[in-house]
């Protein structure tokens, strides 16, 4: 990896979406611009907005050194939208393709040990990072309160906190700014330094339902 590079980063799992573009120079990473999408319009947008990003610094697809993808849980549309263009960057470039969990990457910006974010049907994604150990599941409200939640829950969304102030009172709630695709690319620094980087051609969206729970090994690696 050349001592400076360019990053691209994509997060199109909650209701608005980002696209933001780096230049990572002695292990940090200095933002080169961010744009926002409109929710119902990432599928329209983002390849045009990607497209202008790089346009406006005078740099093309090729010019990418990598790629950060937040892959969920969110939106079920939003995320195979983001995942896919930035699958499909990876794969026409050979830039190495890192995926971070939004729910880590919440719990991280908040600096607290439990991040949740509306599942919607009167469900929450819940992330518990707490003691070394990492889980991410699917609850309802009313399972949420029989869980044993290692510290206070960050949140971004108004569905969650009305959710958990009516079921769940003794729960601390900490209310945080949603996470942009640039919290994604400086949370995924690390790895993408390491090149700890994703297999491409096996890749999915984390869904967060049923089966789809990522292991416990898994999610500490996301965390740390």
């Amino acid at each position: 990896m050349s001592e400076s590079s360019v990053v691209l980063a994509v997060d199109t799992c909650g209701q608005t979406g980002t696209v933001a573009l780096a230049r990572v120079t002695g292990g940090e990473a200095t933002l080169l611009g961010q744009r926002e999408l409109a929710g119902g319009e990432f599928a329209a947008r983002i390849v045009v907005v990607i497209a202008e990003l790089l346009a406006g610094h005078g740099l093309a697809p090729a010019d990418l050194g990598g790629l950060v993808a937040v892959d969920g849980p969110g939106t079920f549309t939003g995320i195979r939208i983001g995942l896919s263009t930035a699958k499909a960057l990876a794969e026409a470039t050979g830039a190495g393709l890192v995926t971070v969990s939004r729910l880590a990457l919440l719990a991280t910006l908040a600096g607290t040990p439990c991040a949740a974010l509306d599942a919607h049907r009167g469900q929450v994604f819940l992330g518990m990072y707490g003691a070394g150990a990492a889980e991410e599941v699917l609850v309802t409200a009313g399972e949420f309160q029989s869980l044993r939640v290692p510290g206070a829950v960050a949140f971004c969304e108004e569905g969650v906190a009305h959710l958990l102030d009516t079921v769940a009172t003794d729960a601390e709630l900490v209310r945080t700014a949603a996470p942009t695709a640039y919290d994604a690319l400086r949370f995924a620094l690390p790895r993408y330094l390491a090149g700890e980087f994703a297999d491409v051609a096996a890749l999915d969206g984390y869904y967060l339902r049923g089966a789809d729970a990522k292991t416990q090994a898994a999610l500490a690696a996301a965390k740390g």
